[in-house]
């Protein structure tokens, strides 16, 4: 029997999957068809109605529309398949959604939980390579499965565990602060993945557990999870990194330092131009600021600081470069991120899109490019978590606090 679920019953949607089981003749792999059924998410609600709503009040430049594309429960970090039929969507929670498009005409067919059997843990970083693999990073695990833009037609489906659980990061290090995992395919055709660190601010005997893991950093490695390094280092709570697609540099968002008042520290967006780098955490709690826990020791790396600095505590996180043809030349090569919004500013700031442009030596400028989540009473209407490119050279945005997903386009 085919489940459907309204408005009424989204906050059931991330009750955990059934147990997976393993694939006979691999005992790595994990079959991820079978008998368990999968929710539907009904598209014709009060909710997005309401939604619609919401979007006549956004403020774009002109020329740019925004509409809703996609009720998804919990959105956060999207990833296209390449034949631009299936949307993977990751959340917080238990499940990544699939939002399919199937004849690829821009108007969504249906969205379902991807996988129903598979168990999974925070799945927040979804990945498709050009070839099809998707990569799911977890908590505390990664999956690749192959071919996953076929999943509602392959009976036969596994996912390989490229990262084991409990092997991303040590155990006794698992925590529900900086847990949501962004991944991301280089063009060294290797795997980035970011690694929050569990603290407002990292303690000193933690350091070195933290710089040999990559925790409170970014690391790489192959598609099948061997030649694990660390790539960045001192950052605090990235949730959002791509590479520019001119030189291939790692551009990334990073989270800043709680409890120091409204207006400090700053946020940041990075630019990484050789692994090894470091950028400054815990030393430096966004941009020069200085935290207070270290406030008296000399600073013992050689700092990278940040190509941007953001409206503190607006919450930095999902980004991408745009290289489309369907908005003005200007934006060719231009960052858009998403500003999820603050949540312990005495006044709120964020919940918008912003726009990055890089000139030819890499000096960078921000501004807002989609705002009016936060209405008029102070309130979230929205909160933005990633924007990707759509194949038809629109971006698509997810929104975890209205569960949607957003696509803006542009016209003369």
């Amino acid at each position: 029997m085919r489940q459907v679920f309204g408005s009424a019953a989204l906050c059931l949607m991330f009750a955990a999957s059934a147990s997976a089981q393993s694939a006979p003749g691999d005992p790595d792999a994990i079959r991820i068809t079978g008998s368990a059924e999968h929710t539907y998410i009904d598209q014709d609600t009060a909710d997005a109605d309401a939604l619609r709503r919401v979007l006549e009040g956004i403020r774009l430049p002109t020329g740019f529309r925004i509409e809703l594309y996609a009720l998804v429960p919990g959105a956060r970090h999207m990833a296209l398949s390449p034949g631009g039929t299936v949307l993977f969507v990751g959340t917080r929670r238990h499940k990544v959604w699939a939002v399919l498009d199937r004849d690829r005409d821009g108007a969504v067919d249906e969205v379902k939980d991807f996988a129903p059997s598979l168990s999974l843990d925070i799945p927040n970083g979804v990945e498709v390579s050009p070839d099809g693999d998707l990569f799911i990073a977890e908590r505390n695990r990664v999956l690749r499965i192959a071919g996953a833009e076929a999943f509602d037609q392959n009976a036969d489906m596994v996912a390989v565990p490229i990262v084991p659980q409990g092997s991303l990061i040590p155990e006794a290090e698992e925590s529900s602060y900086h847990t949501a995992r962004v991944i991301k395919l280089g063009p060294d055709n290797k795997l980035y993945i970011s690694l929050g660190q569990p603290y407002n601010v990292a303690p000193p005997e933690k350091l070195a557990l933290y710089n040999e893991t990559g925790i409170g950093g970014i690391i790489r490695m192959n598609r099948d999870g061997s030649g694990r390094e660390v790539y960045t280092y001192g950052a605090r709570n990235s949730v959002g990194h791509d590479f520019h697609p001119e030189t291939g540099e790692l551009w990334w968002t990073d989270n800043q330092v709680d409890g120091m008042g409204d207006d400090i520290p700053p946020g940041e967006i990075n630019r990484q131009t050789e692994k090894g780098q470091h950028f400054g955490f815990p030393w430096y709690g966004g941009g020069s600021t200085r935290t207070r826990e270290y406030a008296g020791q000399e600073v013992p790396v050689e700092v990278v600081m940040p190509a941007v600095e953001t409206i503190a505590h607006a919450a930095d996180l999902g980004m991408s470069f745009y290289t489309g043809d369907m908005f003005p030349e200007k934006y060719r090569n231009a960052i858009f991120s998403a500003q999820h919004g603050s949540w312990n500013r005495s006044e709120r700031v964020g919940a918008r899109v912003m726009v990055t442009f890089i000139d030819a030596q890499g000096n960078a400028a921000i501004e807002p490019f989609a705002e009016g989540w936060l209405n008029q009473d102070g309130e979230y209407d929205g909160r933005p978590v990633d924007v990707i490119q759509h194949p038809d050279g629109s971006i698509l945005v997810s929104d975890d606090f209205a569960g949607a997903v957003y696509r803006i386009s542009y016209s003369p």
